[in-house]
């Protein structure tokens, strides 16, 4: 049985796939949450975004954001617009980051809801409405509640927490947080995402140690990188520039507009400072990486490397485009030049429009600079597809696709068990979020090495665990069942086996000798339908 107050720890997103982070602490009447995320990866996840919440958002107390990046902030304003009035605590650079990145975030919802009506028209199906508009976006930010890190906050009677730099990006934190129950004080630790060592613009992460409980990410815990400095990162941006570099060709970078092109904008402005490139139009297609620069260069002097920055943002080959207008006309550039487009994970942004006139030109090079999750266009691409669809066209894969994982702003496996160490004790147990399955499981090896391997968990999503004295008891078996299938977070869906089962038939029919052959390729087909 499960002792009588002890608090509660359910998992409603991030679990089992790096997306949607959003966890709730239960303790007597009091609800909270760590992040409020937006699923990315595969269709299938995406759609929980369109879902109601698992939760009556009325009921909660209170939310924690551990930082801005839409997979852990992107689901506030669908919270607000259900019904949620309670206070959204953050770091002040994550709430002027969140200032931008929302309302653009919400701006995304009603474009692309407008293409999909336009379709939808046509094809004689019902209109669909945004998940937020960009006006409730700006309506959320008036929840926001600036704290600092190291500084006690009451978040909720018997709660309170504080942050601890997280080194991931601008603002980002770990949170610690106390919960009184049973008479008893117990600590939580959430990681938040932690960044590497040597983060260009971002001191090293720290953290609390002697915990009870640990909610851990576990994004790269199965990798070691190799020459993860910062000259071994500008070395090898340096030689993949200097291979792209056709005198017709252009090389594309997705890039999350919010840390990592500001990374990039720096270490590029160094190679030509340095002499290491020749110097070349570097072109930031994104609004939201132009808003968000700005707010660095506010934040400049708290960065490392904040001055390289500064120059880079004044350089004159370094430009933002703002207007559409402006972004169409870099497909009629002439001469090589570099672009950096969001979104890192190729499934959304003005990417997109211009991978559709590179991909299928041997002069084209992509950069993939991040994680790509499963199922999204960017990790079709580093897998080798030949060809790939894009808004319904199918596009030939001629470019030359490249990945340099040393701009990732999440520690590897051997950073991430330091990290863990050093937080030690943990006295009771470790949740492994924020992964995928390889990931998950290398994460949980490392760790065997100093702590208990059953006391280290693996949930799945929408799990719920009893936080009692000495361990934790799962209670998923008495909880709703989980909003989709437990193999399905961060992995195919079917929609992506579909796309590929389409790309595949239509190169084996562009590849029959003559009509006849294509109509057996047909037949074929129809009779496995029939079977």
């Amino acid at each position: 049985m499960t002792k009588p107050g002890a608090p509660t720890l359910r998992f409603f997103g991030a679990a089992g796939s790096v997306t949607g982070s959003c966890f709730m602490i239960e303790s007597g009447d009091c609800r909270i949450l760590v992040d409020c995320g937006m699923f990315q990866g595969s269709k299938t996840e995406r759609e929980l975004n369109y879902r109601p919440f698992p939760f009556r958002p009325e009921e909660i107390e209170a939310v924690i954001l551990t930082h801005g990046h839409i997979d852990h902030s992107g689901l506030l304003p669908k919270l607000y617009k259900a019904g949620y009035s309670g206070p959204v605590y953050a770091t002040p650079p994550t709430i002027d980051l969140c200032s931008v990145m929302l309302p653009d975030s919400g701006h995304i919802q009603e474009s692309e809801v407008e293409q999909l009506n336009r379709r939808n028209r046509h094809r004689g199906r019902d209109a669909v409405e945004p998940i937020y508009t960009a006006k409730e976006a700006v309506e959320t930010l008036t929840l926001f509640r600036s704290v600092e890190i190291s500084t006690w906050q009451v978040v909720a009677p018997g709660m309170r927490f504080r942050f601890w730099n997280a080194g991931h990006m601008l603002g980002s934190a770990s949170v610690e947080l106390e919960v009184a129950a049973n008479g008893k004080t117990k600590r939580i630790l959430f990681s938040g995402d932690i960044g590497p060592a040597h983060k260009l613009l971002q001191f090293d992460p720290t953290g609390p140690a002697d915990i009870d409980w640990l909610v851990c990410e576990s994004t790269y815990g199965d990798t070691d990188r190799e020459d993860s400095t910062v000259d071994g990162r500008r070395k090898a941006l340096r030689a993949i520039v200097l291979a792209a570099r056709h005198p017709n060709g252009a090389l594309l970078i997705p890039s999350f507009a919010v840390e990592r092109t500001q990374e990039l904008i720096a270490d590029f402005q160094w190679l030509f400072e340095n002499g290491e490139v020749p110097p070349c139009p570097v072109i930031i297609d994104s609004p939201l990486a132009m808003k968000a620069s700005r707010i660095f260069l506010d934040y400049a002097p708290e960065l490392e490397e904040g001055e390289l920055l500064a120059r880079g943002m004044r350089a004159r080959n370094i430009r933002f485009t703002e207007t559409a207008e402006q972004s169409k006309a870099l497909d009629l550039m002439k001469g090589f030049h570099i672009v950096i487009a969001a979104s890192g994970m190729c499934d959304a942004g003005r990417i997109r429009h211009r991978l559709k006139n590179w991909l299928w030109r041997d002069e084209g090079t992509v950069l993939l600079v991040g994680y790509q999750a499963e199922g999204t266009l960017g990790r079709i691409l580093q897998s080798g597809a030949p060809m790939v669809r894009i808004q319904g066209e199918e596009i030939k894969v001629r470019a030359a696709i490249r990945s340099l994982d040393l701009y990732s702003g999440h520690a590897d496996g051997p950073e991430l068990a330091a990290w863990v160490k050093a937080r030690m004790p943990v006295r009771n147990a470790v949740f492994l979020v924020h992964g995928e399955t390889e990931s998950l499981a290398g994460m949980k090896a490392r760790l065997g090495d100093f702590i208990a391997g059953d006391r280290i968990y693996i949930p799945h999503l929408d799990s719920v665990f009893a936080l009692e004295d000495v361990e934790a008891r799962d209670m998923s078996d008495v909880a709703p069942p989980p909003r989709i299938e437990l193999s399905r977070p961060g992995h195919r869906d079917w929609h992506n086996d579909y796309q590929s089962l389409m790309l595949d038939l239509q190169e084996q029919l562009k590849q029959a000798s003559d009509d006849r052959a294509r109509s057996a390729v047909i037949r074929r087909i129809r009779r496995a339908l029939v079977e």
